[in-house]
């Protein structure tokens, strides 16, 4: 068997992530009035190419649905960034408040607009070593 050297591929610009629950409670009709689809079609459109969006199963934080975490990018994370949980997120101006904050750079490279503390919210160690601890941070 031949080994193949692999061309070394450049790294891609650091982006936060936006991780968006669709499990058990999130992005599903226990949650009236939302637009599910919609909130993650419009998150993924309007950070395309600044930050990574991915719907993940069930953050096992649904009390707080819609459950959205922000996770800093590499740069974000060596500036101090932790991940951002926000819970009851079902309204639109929230989306644009979180993506404006995305597109700013996220966790350790921006300050979040104020509003956004009334969304933050701090889960239980387990749900949060669950997240990062499943390389998903």
């Amino acid at each position: 068997m031949s080994r193949r050297t692999r061309p070394a591929s450049a790294p891609g610009p650091s982006r936060p992530t936006v991780s968006v629950c669709r499990g058990c409670c999130c992005g599903t009709p226990k949650i009236p009035g939302v637009d599910h689809a919609g909130q993650l079609a419009q998150l993924r459109g309007s950070l395309d190419g600044s930050a990574t969006v991915r719907a993940v199963e069930c953050l096992d934080a649904c009390e707080h649905g819609n459950v959205i975490v922000v996770q800093p990018s590499a740069e974000g994370r060596r500036a101090g960034g932790r991940p951002v949980w926000l819970g009851l997120v079902n309204d639109p101006d929230a989306l644009t408040d979180i993506t404006a904050w995305a597109r700013d750079g996220g966790p350790g490279l921006a300050d979040p607009p104020e509003i956004l503390e009334l969304y933050v919210f701090t889960p239980s160690r387990r749900v949060r070593e669950g997240l990062e601890g499943s390389g998903k941070s």
